[in-house]
């Protein structure tokens, strides 16, 4: 099982940006998949997750608005657009998979990538 991500940078408050997550080695479309965010010192935070169809997407209140999550189950890749993007959304972005159904609490989830970072200046 792999999961990749790709996408963080440094940007100014303001601006956009796409994460991108490539997933291989397990049964992508029967997997719920996710964006956490965990800075040091602090729990790993969900920011995102959408369910194996794509049907439905939940958000973090902290970014309800400004992200978006998608996925390309004919690709394998998972998505997260953010835009408006603030200092306090500096941050290590994990992508996750879950099997089936989502969950809020990081410890559920099966499948972990190495992460990428995003920082807001």
């Amino acid at each position: 099982v792999q999961l990749v991500e790709s996408g963080g940078a440094s940007v100014h408050s303001g601006e956009s940006l796409e994460l991108s997550c490539q997933a291989s080695g397990f049964t992508y479309a029967t997997y719920c998949m996710g964006w956490f965010r965990q800075v040091s010192g602090k729990e790993r935070e969900r920011v995102a997750a959408i369910s194996p169809g794509g049907s439905r997407t939940y958000y973090a209140d902290s970014v309800k608005g400004r992200f978006t999550i998608s996925k390309d189950n004919a690709k394998n890749t998972l998505y997260l657009q953010m835009s408006s993007l603030k200092p306090e959304d500096t941050s290590m972005y994990y992508c996750a998979a879950r099997w089936s159904r989502c969950s809020s609490d990081w410890r559920d989830w099966d499948y972990w990538g190495q992460g990428t970072q995003v920082t807001v200046s």
